[in-house]
């Protein structure tokens, strides 16, 4: 039986029947939420029984209640007769009742095939205190399968349910621990791997029936579920957020073309103190996994250093690592932006010896890019809405700053963005600077990927400049951390691929 089950959740019956057909040509399980078109469901009762009994896939049937994230206000009382009298005659693989549910139907001794029941738990707020309490009224039922979900608000969250797992497999337990949210997906990636019944996915993003889970395109041929072992080497991206990213496509992409045993994850992450402690550092995770190395972006790049054993003599001169190895028991930092940073403004723009070039921002990315356009010996200036961080960076490499409102941007050469503004999901309509204030500038560097044509990029644009994107510098940066991570040289063609891809599905 398959590890993936695709989840469906449509208005009506004829929706429902066509979505069936779809999942089908995947061979995996199908879950129907009945909860989703309760009442045509409960009015055709043989629609539904033919649907279940005709079906090519395995099946699961569930009637979300309300509070654990149904799409119905059927009550607890509408929902109990419902199993007692129609739904547990259903002809559908599996049965997934919610735990207040498989208790009462115990308490009433109604006959249950329980080795077709999945017994559930459902917390789309938060990852609650009393979780082992939970998990011990799932397994004091004779359900087949336990399977709770619980919202996660930081990857760190993720430990109690691979916590969960391993309680699971020493009592003789199946289980499904769900992370739901953009920091719980490693628990929808790895769970497989690491011994649970199955994960979810969905037929499309929109179509989603929880929060935080991948399609089934996503899992299966980006992640590689079905491949992943307990012996995968795992790799990923930390930030906050991280969901717009398009390097695990790019990752994932490399090392599938080298049969490397080897998965990259985003993790989105709130306190990187102790995420480093308690699921990275070899000397201090409670997590058995094989992890290799690690991305690293907004916000984390300079607070990261704290909690690394060696750092590049580059990258602790920048004050930003984007890229951690684990080299045995110690973690090692590097910064591979600024090198491809500066390699595709080289092979853009040529020599940069007293070029006057503009930044703008005050992060770790005009850091980076500071520092290798010092090293060019360009002449730079910084522009930034935050006046005592550009006069900082500045001072550090006896550059100029000035304030970005209102500032003309005729007199250089070229203008870097090294804000964040301008990225998908996070002001992606949004831009530092207009075309009238770049107009005169011979090149606009961009450095934000997603999208490929950023806001910036269209003003430059309209100004006459000549624009760069940032996906060549994410490729060439991409490209290094691979073989930092792996030792072997990473199929550039195969992750530009993987990337254009990625973007274009975006859209």
């Amino acid at each position: 039986m398959s590890t993936v089950c695709i989840s469906i959740c449509e208005a009506d019956l004829p929706s429902v029947v066509q979505a069936v057909r779809d999942a089908a040509e995947h061979n995996n399980l199908i879950e129907i939420r009945l909860d989703c078109f309760m009442v045509e469901a409960l009015q055709n009762l043989d629609a539904l029984h033919e649907l279940l009994a005709t079906c090519p896939r395995p099946t699961i049937i569930t009637f979300r209640a309300a509070d654990e994230g149904g799409r119905s206000d059927a009550d607890f009382e509408t929902r109990l007769r419902f199993w007692r009298e129609q739904g547990l005659q259903l002809p559908a693989n599996f049965v997934d009742l919610e735990l207040d549910i498989a208790e009462q139907l115990a308490r009433d001794t109604v006959p249950v095939d329980w080795s077709r029941v999945i017994c559930s738990h459902h917390n789309n707020d938060q990852l609650p205190p009393d979780l082992c309490t939970i998990f011990e009224r799932l397994a004091a039922t004779a359900a087949r399968v336990l399977k709770i979900a619980v919202r996660i608000n930081d990857a760190v969250e993720c430990l109690p349910a691979f916590d969960l797992l391993e309680k699971a497999k020493r009592d003789g337990r199946e289980i499904i621990p769900i992370g739901m949210g953009p920091a719980g997906v490693a628990t929808r990636i790895l769970g497989p791997a690491r011994g649970a019944f199955l994960t979810y996915g969905s037929l499309g993003k929109v179509r989603a029936t929880a929060v935080g889970q991948l399609t089934i395109e996503e899992l299966t041929s980006v992640y590689r579920v079905k491949q992943l072992t307990r012996e995968t080497a795992i790799t990923g991206l930390v930030g906050n957020p991280v969901s717009h990213s398009i390097s695990p496509q790019i990752h994932n992409a490399a090392f599938a073309s080298l049969g490397t045993n080897a998965v990259y994850i985003p993790f989105e992450v709130r306190d990187l103190k102790a995420f480093f402690k308690l699921m990275v550092h070899p000397r201090t995770r409670e997590i058995d996994w094989r992890l290799r190395g690690l991305s690293v972006t907004a916000p984390h790049k300079s607070d990261v250093l704290a909690e690394l054993d060696w750092i590049e003599p580059g990258a602790r001169e920048i004050g930003a690592v984007n890229t951690v190895v684990v080299e045995d028991d110690r973690l090692c930092g590097y910064n591979t932006d600024a090198s491809a940073f500066i390699a595709q403004l080289k092979n853009r723009f040529g020599s940069l010896q007293n070029a006057r070039v503009a930044i703008i921002g005050g992060g770790g990315a005009a850091c980076a890019a500071l520092y290798t356009l010092n090293q060019e010996k360009a002449r730079v200036t910084i522009f930034a809405r935050d006046q005592q961080k550009a006069k900082a960076l500045a001072d550090r490499w006896s550059s100029s700053y000035s304030e970005l409102q209102g500032a003309v941007f005729a007199d250089f050469d070229v203008v870097i963005n090294a804000t964040p503004l301008g990225t998908k999901g996070l002001g992606e309509l949004e831009t530092p600077v207009i075309a009238q204030q770049l107009r005169g500038a011979r090149l606009a560097y961009d450095l934000v990927y997603n999208p490929q044509v950023t806001h910036f990029i269209r003003e430059a644009e309209a100004a006459g400049c000549e624009t760069l994107g940032g996906l060549p510098m994410l490729l060439a940066q991409a490209a290094q951390q691979f073989q930092l991570w792996t030792g072997e040289t990473a199929n550039v063609d195969v992750m530009q691929t993987a990337a254009l891809e990625a973007l274009s599905s975006n859209h």
